[in-house]
């Protein structure tokens, strides 16, 4: 499994904080297409996590679609909380926002009805993840989410591919093994899905560009860390164009959509609260984060 320097992925996300609105139609258009799966659940949740929040689109989405909800939107970067919150005074019953690590969640076991994570999974350790979605989920309580498959950007691999042997794009993991993931701690009846959506762009210089404005890049500990270089980064945009389809760069993303229930029986659940100061009690967080009425 590929290891991932999280301090540069902190610092990423932090510098691309101004420019992610501009750069996030992708993540965007997924969260929307998420959203609509809720029309689906029967169960009206009361307590919603929104896990790696960003700058809060849906946290703020959830809050819309759950006005008597209590929304918190949980993210590690504080300059995407800082822009979450700066959009928080146009809804009146909007989302509440906490720097929080989605490996260490700071909430109360069994008091969450539905976790909500958008595209964020990809740069963390799964397991460890899901087994705190399990332990903060009420029994019966919903978990949906949405990270990358293993054909994400296949074009940008196979095109540094044929310049070195470097890992230049993130490993990203088959449905089938975070299905597993899934059932190995003890989240029950998951459906996976998957669909490849294609952005295009004029230029490769373009869709790197987009990339460093959302924060993706490559974090991994082996990496080239050297300078790139004129020839090498000419050979791999010369290399990428061919992929090109009527004059357009692609970016090929594979998207894995997945849902889950949290446990019913949670005596084999692995993991444990924080301790005590770093736990959020719900219900005290809902009252004093709550924007007041006019």
């Amino acid at each position: 499994m590929q290891q991932l320097n999280t301090k540069k992925l902190r610092r990423s996300f932090a510098s691309a904080a101004k420019t992610y609105d501009e750069a996030a139609v992708l993540q965007r258009e997924v969260a929307d297409r998420l959203l609509e799966r809720l029309d689906y659940i029967k169960q009206v949740p009361q307590v919603i996590l929104d896990v790696g929040c960003g700058t809060g689109y849906s946290a703020r989405l959830l809050a819309k679609k759950y006005p008597q909800a209590f929304v918190a939107g949980f993210d590690i970067t504080h300059p995407m909380l800082i822009r979450a919150n700066n959009k928080r005074r146009w809804f009146r019953r909007g989302p509440a926002y906490a720097a929080a690590d989605a490996h260490t969640i700071p909430v109360k076991s069994n008091s969450v009805d539905l976790i909500f994570s958008n595209l964020v999974l990809q740069w963390c350790d799964q397991v460890t993840v899901f087994k705190e979605f399990a332990r903060v989920l009420k029994p019966g309580g919903l978990v949906m989410f949405t990270t990358f498959g293993p054909d994400t950007l296949m074009e940008l691999r196979m095109a540094w591919a044929s310049v070195d042997d470097y890992q230049h794009v993130h490993e990203f993991l088959d449905m089938h093994n975070i299905g597993d993931d899934l059932v190995h701690v003890n989240l029950s009846e998951p459906v996976m899905d998957k669909e490849t959506i294609t952005l295009t762009y004029k230029t490769v210089s373009s869709m790197l560009k987009d990339l460093r404005q959302i924060g993706a890049n490559n974090a991994v500990k082996n990496r080239f860390t050297g300078l790139t270089g004129k020839n090498r980064f000419a050979r791999f945009t010369d290399a990428y164009k061919k992929s090109a389809v009527a004059n357009l760069i692609p970016a090929s993303y594979e998207i894995v959509y997945g849902q889950a229930w949290g446990p019913t029986d949670k005596t084999d659940i692995i993991g444990k609260d924080t301790s005590s100061k770093d736990v959020i009690p719900i219900q005290s967080f809902l009252q004093s984060s709550r924007p007041k009425h006019d």
